[in-house]
């Protein structure tokens, strides 16, 4: 084996160590819009990475998916091994053997997005939004949810589950047009976003260290679950924010 090659070799994996999280999550995005493809075109209007904007923040979504039946907000995860999790958690765990970690609970993140969108087509208010959130096939969903979460090769099943009409084609096709005219991808600055989410979280963090919910302003008071002491918000049930304590 002669030296480019050798440097060549050394290269790529030092390029897989930098930026491993970054590449992964790229594949897993441009699998699930080669899954999309076989969508039926005249139902289903497809697009891919799409970034919003919200006042001074930026809201970047995955895929979305205008329908004959409502609006699809696909969130996708490209992690492997067991993922633990429910509707309401702040967050989620990733177990691989031994190893446990963290992920913020992507349920609660797609969310988000569809606020964002709503925000966006506020000229119609009767849209249905259905959220599905996508993990790789080399995951295992050990989680408890009412929302989808499904594995990648179950998405198209998850969409064609649907089938009660809620927008015309006209409304389709204007949805589609305002989506991708309102896109900033093209001008996104990723570093800008990630600062801004950054600010979000220390904002949350700020209000919740003042027993103010951050997701309605509301009092945060302790309660007793199955599980033990967690904090909740007050107006529950009409917000369900809880952070484990």
């Amino acid at each position: 084996m002669n030296l480019e090659i050798l440097i060549l070799i050394f290269s790529l994996i030092l390029i897989w160590g930098l930026f491993r999280t970054k590449i992964k999550g790229v594949i897993g995005e441009k699998t699930i819009s080669s899954i999309l493809y076989f969508l039926d075109k005249s139902k289903y209007k497809v697009i891919n990475n799409i970034v919003l904007k919200a006042g001074e923040m930026t809201s970047q979504i995955d895929h979305v998916v205008i329908s004959d039946f409502g609006i699809f907000v696909i969130e996708t995860k490209n992690y492997k091994g067991w993922i633990l999790g429910g509707e309401n958690s702040e967050y989620w765990n990733q177990v691989i053997y031994k190893r446990k970690e963290k992920l913020y609970n992507p349920i609660r993140q797609n969310l988000g997005h569809i606020r964002v969108l709503r925000n966006c087509l506020t000229e119609y208010p009767n849209i249905e939004y259905k959220s599905i959130i996508v993990f790789s096939s080399k995951a295992k969903i050990k989680v408890n949810t009412i929302t989808n979460v499904v594995n990648s090769y179950q998405l198209i099943a998850t969409i064609k589950k649907y089938s009660c009409k809620n927008l015309t084609e006209t409304e389709k096709e204007n949805i589609f047009q305002k989506i991708n005219a309102l896109n900033l991808i093209d001008t996104y600055n990723k570093r800008q976003h990630i600062k801004s989410i950054k600010q979000r979280i220390q904002k949350r963090e700020n209000s919740i260290r003042e027993n103010e919910c951050p997701q309605c302003g509301g009092n945060l008071i302790v309660r007793n679950g199955k599980f033990g002491e967690f904090l909740g918000c007050r107006s529950y049930p009409q917000c369900k924010f809880i952070k484990n304590i």
